[in-house]
């Protein structure tokens, strides 16, 4: 919490990284891509306020999805949000995510594979 009662800004990245990596890790085993489990960097994220939110004993929801597909990177969208009794958006945001081989140290492209799961999560 900051000194006004709000979750702090760099708190609100946390949340979406976890339930990104929550997401990603679930996924892209059921999906059969595992080398997205561990070979990803964030290159961007944008986050866009859009209320305060305050300390209280409920939960909020992250909604996530897959929005756009390149050769060489991936962008996940979110919400943190309240979805009842009416939606209410706290957060819109996004993160342009690449694939990185550890082992050579360098960039890679998406494969086929990759490609393919990440598609089944366009928009999910």
């Amino acid at each position: 919490m900051d000194a006004l009662g709000h979750v702090n800004n760099g708190r609100h990245v946390d949340y979406l990284q976890d339930a990104r990596v929550d997401f990603l890790f679930r996924t892209a085993a059921e999906l059969g891509a595992d080398a997205l489990e561990t070979g990803l960097l964030v290159a961007r994220h944008e986050v866009q306020y859009r209320a305060p939110l305050v300390f209280r004993p409920e939960p909020v929801r992250i909604e996530l999805w897959i929005s756009e597909i390149r050769a060489a990177s991936f962008t996940v969208d979110y919400e943190i949000l309240d979805a009842e009794p009416e939606r209410r958006t706290y957060v819109e945001a996004r993160t342009k995510l690449v694939p990185f081989d550890f082992t050579a140290n360098r960039l890679r492209r998406i494969t086929p594979v990759e490609k393919a799961a990440l598609t089944k999560l366009v928009g999910a």
